[in-house]
This record gives C-alpha cells, sequence and structure tokens, in this order.
C-alpha cells in the first residue's frame, strides 16, 4: 500500500480518540488503531509512557520526508528533524480486524483499510 502522498506535508493534527489516533497531514489523512512508537534522538516512547504525547504532538507542523507502509510487516513514518514513528502491521500485534486506515485527500478516493 502506498502511503507516499503524505511525504512534503506537514503533520496538521493530532487527535487522541478514545482508543486510536487519528494523523491530518494537510489532506491525506491517517487512522492508527496500532499505537506507533515514536523514535527521538534521546530514546523512544510507547503509548501510555510519561512523554508520549508530548513527543507526538510536538511533531505538529513537522514535514514528512518519507512514509512505507508494508501490509503485515510495519508502517513508518520519517520526520524532517529525524523523528520516526513506526507501528507494527503483523497481526499478533493488533486487536481488531485492521491496524488502520488512509486516505489520500483526494476526490473521490475512499479510505483504505490495512
Amino acid at each position: 500500500m502506498d502511503i507516499s502522498a503524505i511525504e512534503g506535508n506537514e503533520l496538521g493534527t493530532v487527535a487522541f480518540v478514545q482508543d486510536f489516533l487519528e494523523l491530518n497531514f494537510s489532506g491525506p489523512e491517517l487512522t492508527l488503531y496500532t499505537w506507533p512508537t515514536i523514535f527521538l534522538s534521546e530514546g523512544s516512547y510507547d503509548f501510555g509512557e510519561p512523554g508520549y504525547r508530548d513527543a507526538l504532538c510536538s511533531q505538529i507542523g513537522v514535514n514528512v520526508t518519507t512514509a512505507t507502509l508494508e501490509p503485515g510487516i510495519a508502517m513508518e513514518i520519517a520526520f524532517e528533524n529525524d523523528v520516526t514513528l513506526r507501528c507494527s502491521l503483523r497481526s499478533e500485534d493488533y486487536e481488531g480486524s485492521e491496524a488502520g486506515q488512509f486516505y489520500s485527500g483526494n476526490d473521490g478516493d475512499s479510505a483504505v483499510e490495512f
């Protein structure tokens, strides 16, 4: 699956919605039902750890340099400030029927589950 539509866009919105995460990249959107790990130069943060929300929200306004999604393996988003979001897409690492959805932001496109 191609999520490269977010490359070159800045993260505009981070929404914590009960048990999932919504990320908007000035048009394209990712809904994640599996919480990503945030990798910074000083270490990493997993959901529920102190500093997780601050680390994620600090990426608002930062441009994405690369975005990849390998079904059944992982999704990774790298930002221009050397911060990376990564989440496993292995079925044993999430509870629902899918790990997330991607919407390209293009008129006529619909969200694609992964």
